[in-house]
C-alpha cells in the first residue's frame, strides 16, 4: 500500500490534464511508503502514447531527496486515452522493482488513478490510500 496525500493527488490530475493531449510525467518522494512531495518531471518525448523523464530534471528530484532524508517511492504518468493499467512499454521499461507505478487514466469521465509493482515484467495493483 501506498499512502498519498489527497492535495497531491488532485496536483498529479491537475498536471495530467494542464499537459493533455501528451502524457504528463513526475516522480513522488516519502520515506517509507508515505508520499510527502510531487515533483511534476517534463515529458521529453511530447507525446500522448509515450513518456521519457527530463535527465536534468530527474537528478535535480534524486539529489533533493537524498538532501532531505527522502527517497524517490513513485513515479507516475497518464494515459491520456488509455485505461489505468501498465502498457507493454510501462511493464518492460519499469526497471526499478522497488518504487510504485502510478498510472492516471483520462479515459472515462471520471480521472481513474490506480498503482501498481512491477517486478520481472509481472504487474501486481497495489492499493492506494489516499490520506
Amino acid at each position: 500500500m501506498i499512502e498519498i496525500p489527497k492535495d497531491i493527488i488532485d496536483g498529479i490530475i491537475k498536471q495530467c490534464y494542464d499537459e493533455l493531449p501528451n502524457e504528463a510525467c513526475g516522480l513522488l518522494t516519502g520515506i517509507g511508503n508515505s508520499v510527502y512531495e510531487q515533483h511534476p518531471m517534463t515529458n521529453i518525448d511530447h507525446s500522448p502514447e509515450h513518456f521519457s523523464f527530463d535527465p536534468q530534471e530527474q537528478f535535480t528530484v534524486l539529489k533533493k531527496s537524498r538532501d532531505t532524508g527522502r527517497k524517490i517511492i513513485a513515479n507516475y504518468h497518464s494515459h491520456p486515452a488509455t485505461p489505468a493499467r501498465p502498457s507493454q512499454e510501462d511493464i518492460v521499461l519499469a526497471f526499478d522493482p522497488d518504487i510504485t507505478y502510478i498510472i492516471v487514466s483520462l479515459a472515462e469521465p471520471e480521472p481513474v488513478v490506480k498503482a501498481f509493482k512491477i517486478r520481472d515484467c509481472r504487474v501486481e495493483e497495489e492499493e492506494i490510500k489516499i490520506l
